[in-house]
């Protein structure tokens, strides 16, 4: 399931200090996903001059995209599938109490 989450998604942390926890994903890199308000850690950074001071700065790190799963509007964690649309694209979808949602688009639906 971790393939299909990308940027902007809403995921869950359902593993490590940050369980629970909900955000956007903000960027994925291969394995490695930042989420909002996840994962944040404080970096020190010393000025380059004298004048400006030092600060500390709070960063979102990375954590591994098997930690999180995609969810939905009211946080609950979905299991989404994909199939292809009349039109030749793919779309993500899931099921809600019996009804199929669409998450987003997976693949533009060709033009021609």
């Amino acid at each position: 399931m971790s393939k299909w989450i990308q940027k902007g998604d809403q995921v869950l942390v359902i593993a490590g200090n940050e369980k629970g926890k909900i955000g956007a994903v903000l960027s994925r890199r291969e394995d490695r996903v930042v989420v909002k308000g996840v994962n944040i850690r404080k970096k020190h950074v010393k000025s380059k001059d004298r004048a400006a001071s030092s600060r500390i700065l709070e960063l979102e790190m990375s954590v591994h995209i098997s930690n999180v799963v995609l969810c939905d509007a009211e946080g609950k964690k979905i299991r989404a599938k994909v199939r292809a649309t009349s039109k030749g694209g793919k779309e993500l979808f899931y099921a809600n109490g019996g009804k199929e949602v669409v998450y987003r688009q997976v693949k533009k639906e060709s033009t021609h």
